[in-house]
C-alpha cells in the first residue's frame, strides 16, 4: 500500500499543471484512495470532463506507478516537497495559493535559511542596474541572506551570479520542469545550481515553460522571500508583478531609484512614488531587513 504523500505526489506528476483539477480531486477524494479505481466515465461524471479529456487524465494517471515515479526522482537527483511535509518552506506555506508540491533540485538544506531576500529586475539593465545588482546582491549574499530570484535573463541572472561569486547561497525558482531550463543561455548557470545551489519548480519535471506560467511563477520568488529588491523595472513588467505578490502576501518592498530619462527605472521610480522603500546604499536594505525577520 503506497503512503499518502506519495500518492499525492503521483496525482500532481500527471495533473499538477491544472491546479482548479488537483484541487477538485482533493475535495472529491480526500485520502486519494478512490482516484485509482475511476475509469473515464468517473473522471466524467466527477469533475464535468469531456470524454476525451476523460480518457487523458485516466491514461496519465496509470501511465507511470507511483514506485517508478520515486524511483526516477531518486536518479535524477529530484526531491518533490509536498504542502503537508514539515520541510516545506513555512514563508510560502503561508500565502493565498501554495504550490501543492515544490519539486526541488540541488542543496535542498538552503530552504531551511529564514533570511532569504528576493532580487528582481527588467531582462534589459543599463549598466547602472549591472552595478547595482551587484552592489546590493554581494552585500546581502556576505551578511548571510539567501537570494531568491527566477533565473530570467537580465537582473535575475545577475543576481543569482553574483550571490555565487560572493560565495552566498541562491535559489532559482522556474517556470518550467527541470527538463527544460529557460532562457537557453541559463543552461551553464542551471547546471550549477541544480548541483551547488537550489532550483525549485512547480512543475514537474516534463512541462515546458509556457508564457503563462512566468507570472504566476512569481508568487513562489516573492513566497520564499521575508522581502523583495527590485533592481530596475519597466512601467510594465514581471518584476511588478512579483512586486504586487510581495504586498498583497505582506511582504516589504524595496525599490533602486533611476534616471527618470531611462525607460527602466519607470517602474522602481513609480514604486517608490507608491510606498515602497527607497534604497540608495547596502545599509538602507541591511539595516531594515532584521526589523522585517522580527515581525514574521
Amino acid at each position: 500500500m503506497t503512503s499518502f504523500r506519495t500518492r499525492w505526489i503521483h496525482l500532481h506528476s500527471c495533473f499538477g499543471t491544472n491546479r482548479r483539477l488537483f484541487k477538485k480531486i482533493i475535495d472529491e477524494d480526500p485520502e486519494l484512495q478512490l482516484i485509482y479505481q475511476y475509469r473515464p466515465p468517473d473522471f466524467e461524471k466527477a469533475f464535468s470532463l469531456p470524454p476525451t479529456k476523460a480518457i487523458m487524465l485516466h491514461q496519465a494517471l496509470h501511465h507511470i506507478s507511483s514506485a517508478q515515479l520515486e524511483q526516477f526522482f531518486q536518479e535524477h537527483g529530484i526531491i518533490p516537497l509536498t504542502f503537508h511535509d514539515p520541510t516545506y518552506p513555512f514563508l510560502l506555506k503561508h500565502i493565498y495559493d501554495p504550490p501543492f508540491v515544490l519539486y526541488t533540485q540541488g542543496l535542498q538544506h538552503i530552504l531551511t535559511n529564514k533570511r532569504t531576500v528576493a532580487v528582481v529586475g527588467t531582462r534589459k539593465p543599463t549598466g547602472a542596474g549591472v552595478k547595482s545588482a551587484a552592489y546590493f546582491v554581494r552585500a546581502l549574499a556576505e551578511d548571510g541572506w539567501t537570494i531568491v530570484s527566477g533565473l530570467a535573463r537580465g537582473i535575475d541572472m545577475l543576481a543569482h551570479q553574483q550571490a555565487i561569486r560572493a560565495n552566498g547561497r541562491t535559489i532559482a525558482v522556474l517556470a518550467s520542469g527541470f527538463h527544460f531550463p529557460y532562457p537557453q543561455e541559463s543552461k551553464s548557470l542551471f547546471q550549477y545550481m541544480a548541483k551547488s545551489q537550489l532550483l525549485v519548480s512547480e512543475y514537474p519535471p516534463w512541462v515546458r515553460p509556457r508564457k503563462w506560467h512566468f507570472p504566476i511563477r512569481n508568487r513562489i520568488v516573492s513566497g520564499l522571500s521575508q522581502a523583495v529588491v527590485v533592481i530596475e523595472a519597466k512601467k510594465k513588467s514581471g518584476s511588478l508583478i512579483t512586486a504586487d505578490q510581495a504586498l498583497e502576501q505582506g511582504r516589504d518592498v524595496f525599490a533602486v531609484p533611476g534616471s527618470i530619462f531611462s525607460a527602466e527605472s519607470e517602474g522602481t521610480n513609480r514604486l517608490i512614488q507608491q510606498g515602497a522603500k527607497l534604497i540608495v546604499t547596502k545599509d538602507d536594505l541591511l539595516q531594515e531587513l532584521p526589523n522585517i525577520i522580527e515581525k514574521s
